[in-house]
Parts: structure tokens; sequence; C-alpha cells
């Protein structure tokens, strides 16, 4: 149990010890003393009677004590103090005499006590948790590191919870054998590296697999995100820094993990000031006990990125983060193993083929899976089924790549039969083209925010290298669509195809700009590389003279151009495939190869033309 929540479970105990003890002095107190209020009138027949034995005269108050008690069987009272003279001439007329008694001690606590305690209640409970979180939680708490400690019995992921990145977790193994016994893993004099920063695109596991070095190990953990360093106070973040690296020497050996390290450790720019100036405060301070801390004390220092590539040199030398494990998306293998780790978790039926979905789902990573399987599990509860089938995960597959059907959305029949033609030829282009991924599903169903249809094809295997002729292939499919709309209504084309164009745009920069795969242009790069593992690309002005510019431009349209033409032919040879398919989908809708049969066989072309024919 970490420190915030002994601290929590400490508090509710104090408070309802404090509350029952409050309610055992009441008792106590009520009865060693309980005193009866009287009118005045009565006082003065008791005093009369010769039954008040003494009395107690205060300001505005008369206590004392009777010879014989009163009908609730007490023989204290008190009365108010009033003016004889005044209670002679009131008394004479019949009047009963009454005064007002002093709230007294009890007055004054309900009346100011206990409403200024219940304020610092509020405050404490409600106000302060609020101020914290905005960093104002109080000065003698605003330096404290935020790091959130599992101890060994917290930590219970393994190595067995972790699939797909084998290779990273052969790189941390060594981590486990010098935490769990580090002067035998010294004995030839080698040391343990300091930093150890997990690089890869965001949901491949990384945080996961620091947790479970930690598990396998058997130490505290320490987890904190880089943002939570910095805030607006310059030196908060320093301050934080010290005192985790503190708390993690008194808790050695342990791991301390920083997630997004590249929130705190970014680049340092020249001249910044205010809020940059408390993130290199922050920074420099990270570095200094870097510098400061040994190795062998068994304290390990694990962070992750997905941006190495804008983190400070100077955290990446040698002593300090001096070794990077890479956890990249996971291979065919690798997505099938997770699978099974995540299937864990519902029923599925024997009769679904995992290593298929594994297939379909190229570039997907760890959480992508682990989405994929729970899609699948609510598919499932939502038609009723008592388990989950390869059919439903086939439907989660569609849900995340295509977006949620959109039933709702009335198409006219025109637009319907456009919809038709643009899909059927995409799906022949690619049944056609070689080293193209064969067709797994066509479909007219609007989904997602703007589409109206779409195209599943299913990866036959990993592809981490790609020829130029597979690039232009893929361009052809991702224009197919405005070939066969172009080749059914004359020429007259439509909005449909703006995002299949956007891409194949895309594609056809990256190979002019930066794989060089342009002969007018030659094996050159214009453009600066995209970021290593976000995947995320831009069509912005290369970087070139404007003579070269327009060279660029030519070798782009020449690449759409052949494209183009290629799946004219295509479709024109196969015009009967094209009009069957269209007319099967306005039917069902929704097809596969199954379906229709024209869909998994090829048909050889011819060569596709040469840059000068294209534009000529």
């Amino acid at each position: 149990m970490d420190a915030n929540k002994r601290k929590q479970t400490w508090l509710i105990w104090y408070i309802i010890a404090a509350a029952i003890g409050m309610l055992v002095l009441q008792q106590l107190w009520g009865s060693y003393q309980q005193t009866t209020t009287i009118p005045y009138s009565e006082f003065e027949k008791l005093v009369a009677e010769k039954q008040v034995t003494d009395v107690v005269i205060g300001a505005n108050t008369i206590q004392g004590t009777l010879t014989k008690p009163l009908a609730n069987g007490t023989r204290q009272f008190a009365t108010a103090r009033v003016d004889p003279a005044l209670a002679d001439k009131l008394i004479a007329q019949g009047v009963k005499v009454t005064g007002a008694p002093s709230s007294g001690l009890i007055g004054m606590i309900l009346s100011w006590v206990l409403p200024l305690v219940g304020f610092y209640l509020i405050w404490m409970f409600m106000f302060r948790g609020i101020a914290e979180k905005q960093g104002f939680g109080g000065l003698m708490t605003i330096g404290k590191s935020r790091a959130k400690v599992y101890v060994e019995t917290d930590t219970k992921t393994t190595f067995k919870d972790v699939a797909g990145i084998d290779e990273a977790k052969f790189e941390l193994n060594e981590i486990v054998s010098f935490l769990k016994d580090p002067k035998s893993f010294g004995r030839l004099g080698a040391r343990e590296p300091k930093g150890i920063l997990l690089v890869g695109p965001p949901g491949t596991g990384k945080t996961v697999l620091a947790r479970a070095v930690a598990g396998e190990a058997g130490v505290p953990f320490f987890s904190i995100s880089g943002s939570e360093f910095v805030e607006m106070f310059v030196g908060v973040g320093a301050a934080r820094v010290r005192d985790l690296f503190e708390q993690a020497r008194k808790a050695a050996p342990c791991i301390i993990f920083i997630d997004e390290l590249d929130a705190l450790g970014r680049s340092r720019s020249v001249g910044g000031f205010g809020g940059y100036d408390e993130k290199e405060q922050t920074l420099n301070q990270l570095l200094s006990e870097l510098d400061g801390f040994d190795p062998s004390s068994g304290v390990i220092l694990l962070a992750a990125t997905n941006r190495p590539e804008i983190l400070d040199p100077a955290l990446l030398r040698a002593g300090r983060f001096d070794r990077q494990v890479v956890v990249d998306r996971p291979d065919r293998k690798g997505r099938l193993d997770i699978l099974k780790i995540h299937i864990r978790k519902i029923h599925l039926d024997p009769e679904a083929d995992l290593d298929h979905i594994a297939g379909m789902t190229m570039g997907f990573t760890g959480a992508d899976l682990a989405n994929l399987v729970n899609e699948a599990a609510v598919v499932a509860t939502r038609r009723g089924a008592s388990s989950v089938t390869f059919d439903d995960l086939i439907a989660a597959i569609e849900r995340i790549v295509a977006g949620i059907e959109k039933k709702s959305r009335v198409l006219s029949q025109a637009e319907r039969r456009r919809i038709a033609y643009h899909e059927m030829g995409h799906a022949l282009v690619a049944a056609t083209l070689p080293d193209v991924d064969p067709v797994q599903k066509v479909s007219i169903i609007p989904r997602g925010v703007g589409a109206l249809g779409y195209t599943i094809q299913r990866p036959t295997e990993d592809r981490f290298v790609l020829s130029a002729s597979e690039l232009r292939h893929r361009i052809s499919v991702l224009m197919g669509g405005r070939a066969a709309e172009s080749l059914i209504f004359s020429g007259d084309v439509s909005t449909g195809a703006a995002d299949d164009l956007e891409r194949a745009t895309e594609s056809a920069v990256e190979m002019v700009t930066r794989y060089g795969m342009a002969e007018i242009i030659g094996p050159r790069v214009y453009k600066a590389p995209a970021p290593m593992f976000l995947g995320t690309h831009s069509i912005d002005k290369p970087v070139a003279s404007e003579s070269t510019l327009r060279e660029i431009d030519l070798a782009v349209h020449d690449i759409a151009a052949i494209a183009f033409e290629e799946e004219r032919q295509i479709l024109t040879r196969r015009r009967a495939d094209l009009d069957k398919g269209a007319e099967l989908l306005l039917t069902k809708e929704a097809i596969t190869s199954e379906d229709f049969p024209a869909l998994g066989k090829e048909l050889r072309i011819e060569p596709p033309l040469t840059p000068a024919a294209a534009h000529g």
C-alpha cells in the first residue's frame, strides 16, 4: 500500500475514533451532571418553601441545588436572573415570570465552534484536494514528489503478462538479475547502466514492461509522469526530482520509472524564460541526480518516450541514459501471443482462428489488440451470445479501422450506385495487381465520420521494406475508386475520392522526396525525416530550389498519371466484373471473396506506361 493510501486510511479511522470518543464523553458528562431550567417564579416559590439548599448567582443566571428532586429526577436547576422589583409586580398580577437563560458554553459551541470546524473540514477534504492538483497544496508539500509507489505485493505484473516484445524482455532480464543479486552480477567488474530508455510507438507496452521488471525482481516501483515535475512555480520541478531520488535511495533496491520523458527532457533552447526556464531547471536537476547516484546502490532508472529525437543530447550520453531499448509494434507471432493473453478475460469460441486475426491486424500495437478483444466482447454481448466468435472479432476490426456503422445515414439510390462502383474499383484493382494484399471485405455501409463505403484488405505477411513497384501498386489501389467513377460515369467524378487522393499524393511525394524513387530526381532526399515512432507524415513543401521543385512536381504527376492509367486499363478489361460486383453490392451492401469469386482471381495486365507517355 503506498503512502497516500496509508494516510487516507489512517485519517478515516481517526475521524471514526474521534466521533465515538465525543459520544462517550457526552454520555459521561450527561450522567455526571444534569441541570433543569425552571421559570423564575417557580424559583421564588421553591425558595419560599425552603426547598433550595444553595445557589450560585451569576451575571445573568442563577444555578442551585434542591432538597427534593424535581419531576424529572434531578436536583440541579438553573434560571434566569430577573429584577426582583419588576418580578414582584408581575407575580402580583398573576403573570408567570420566566427569564431567558444564557446559552453558556454549549451555546457558544453550537453557534461558533461547530460551524468553524465544519468549514475547516470542507476545506480540508474538498478545496484542498483541488488546490493540490493545481499545484497550490501548501508550502510544506509543494516540492514533494508525486510518484505512485507500488510495493512488491502491488506489482503483480511479470514477464508472463508481456508478449510480442521478446527482444526488449531479453534486454531487461539483465536488470532483473542485477536487482536480485547485485554482488554476483558485478563479479567481473561490470556495472549496470544508470538509466534505460524505452522507446517505441504509443501503446506498445513500455509502461507494462517497466512494471514487469519490478514484478520479476520483487522490488518497489516508483512510477511518475514527466509532466508532473513541471509546475508554474520556478524550482518546484527540481525539488520534486530531488525528493523522488531521495525516497528511492531509502527504498533501494527499487526502480524509478518516468513515463513520457519528452515532457521533462526536451532539448534545451538558448534564451528560454518563464515556463521554459522552469523546465530547464528541472532537467538540469535530473542530469545532476543521474551523475550523483551509484547504480550499485540498487536504484535503477527506467524511462519511456515515443519522441526520442527531441530529447536533450546531454540526457542520452553514456553514464546517464546509456542504453536504449526499442519496444516496437509486434510482428505476426507477437500479435498472436498478445491476443492469447487478452482472451483470458473473455469467453472465446474454440473455433475462432486467432492466427487469422493476427494476420489481419498488421500495424496494431498491444493497446490496439487489447481494445480489439474488448470490442469483440462488447459485440458478442450486444447480440446476446454465450461466447465471442470469429465474426465478432472481424466486426471489432471493422469498428476500429473504419468506425461505427451509420445505419441512420440515408443515401439516395444514385449515391449508393456511385459508391458501389467506387468501392468495387478499389477491390478489383487490389485483386488484379501483384504484391497487393488480398481483399477481405467490400461494403457500402457508411461508417465513421465521412466514410460512405470501405474496402478491407487482409495482409498475408508483415512487410518492413517496400519496393518502388509495391508502392506504385498501393497508389493504384487508392486511386481505383476514382478510375471506376471516371469510367462508368463518363468522366463525371465526385468528391468521394478526396481522402484516397490525399493519401495517394502523400505516398507519391514520399517516393520522390524521401525515398529517391524518381529517375528524374535521382537518389536524393529533399524532405526532413518524420518523427521516428509517431507514424505521422505530411505533404509539406520540400526544401529545394525552384527548378528542383518543378522536377519534383513533374515526378509526382508522373506517378499519379501512370497509376490512374493503369487502373483504367484494369477496370476496362474487367468491366463485366465491375458491373456485376457493383450490382451485388447494391443488393447485399457488404460482400467478401466468397460471395464474389472475382475478387480472388488475378489478371495479367500489360506493362505500365512510361513517364513520357503518361504526361506526353
